[in-house]
């Protein structure tokens, strides 16, 4: 007999990939979701809300794994420590939590937020495990997206990525989950590492246009952590499978498809 899974953020990017992944493991699967949603496939919706404290107890009673997907712009540590004391109330007996490649390293408000967040999961006391991860090809898509809007794009020297699927993310995780707990376990990131003027270059082929970059530099200690590649794992990382320019040249139901008809 298998217990149910509580998943927050089980309806966003990553989620939507994680969910249909412990369906097809045959785990019954549960989210918490700010929108009230009927049952479907298989997977019960808990309305609540992390960074107000609403409706957690019912998301967590009677949950032995929780999957802690859900972020946002601000407020993530608190909605952490809401969600870690109720798992605690609860027994729960394993959460798995997604964070930042370079949290510990890159002084950017946001990444450091992420490195609060584990350190919330780790004083609660309930069995954890955290998987650091490169950025999404997705999100990468909507940065450049946003450059290439520009009539002359900058391309800041020694900025470089490592981006990831979210799809090799979400099967590492839900592997994870149907695991034992773990502690830090092996970062995870994309095959290849890019200058951001790569990345921007490749889409552009996508989409059939040109443009021209002009060097820039980041300043401060943001830009030299950046160029010291602090949000990078070069070594001793786990790799996706998937790389840009296979994500980019996906079919046309796919998110390359989206691109080439301007609607991504």
């Amino acid at each position: 007999m298998t217990s149910t899974i509580l998943v927050t953020g089980g309806t966003g990017t990553l989620g939507s990939h994680a969910v249909p992944l412990l369906r097809a493991a045959g785990q019954d699967v549960r989210v918490l979701s700010r929108r009230t949603r009927e049952p479907a496939d298989g997977i019960e919706y808990v309305t609540g809300d992390l960074l107000k404290d609403e409706g957690i107890e019912a998301a967590v009673d009677g949950v032995d794994v929780v999957l802690h997907l859900a972020g946002g712009k601000k407020g993530d540590e608190a909605a952490a420590r809401n969600l870690m004391r109720a798992a605690s109330e609860a027994d729960v007996k394993h959460l798995v939590l997604i964070s930042v490649i370079g949290a510990d390293r890159v002084p950017v408000a946001w990444v450091r937020s992420q490195l609060d967040v584990e350190q919330a999961v780790i004083d609660s006391g309930v069995p954890y495990t955290i998987l650091r991860a490169a950025q999404f090809h997705d999100l990468v898509l909507k940065v450049v997206q946003s450059m290439a809007k520009l009539p002359v794009v900058p391309k800041p020297g020694g900025l470089r990525f490592q981006p990831v699927d979210s799809r090799d993310v979400a099967e590492r995780l839900v592997g994870l989950a149907l695991g034992a707990p773990s502690g830090r376990v092996p970062d995870l990131a994309g095959p290849k590492v890019y200058g951001l003027g790569d990345l921007v270059r490749g889409y552009l082929e996508v989409r059939g246009k040109r443009r021209p970059m002009l060097p820039v530099r980041i300043p401060g200690k943001a830009g030299r952590a950046y160029r010291a590649g602090d949000n990078l794992t070069l070594d001793g990382a786990d790799q996706g499978t998937r790389t840009w320019e296979e994500f980019l040249a996906e079919p046309s139901d796919g998110p390359a498809g989206r691109v080439r008809a301007g609607l991504a």
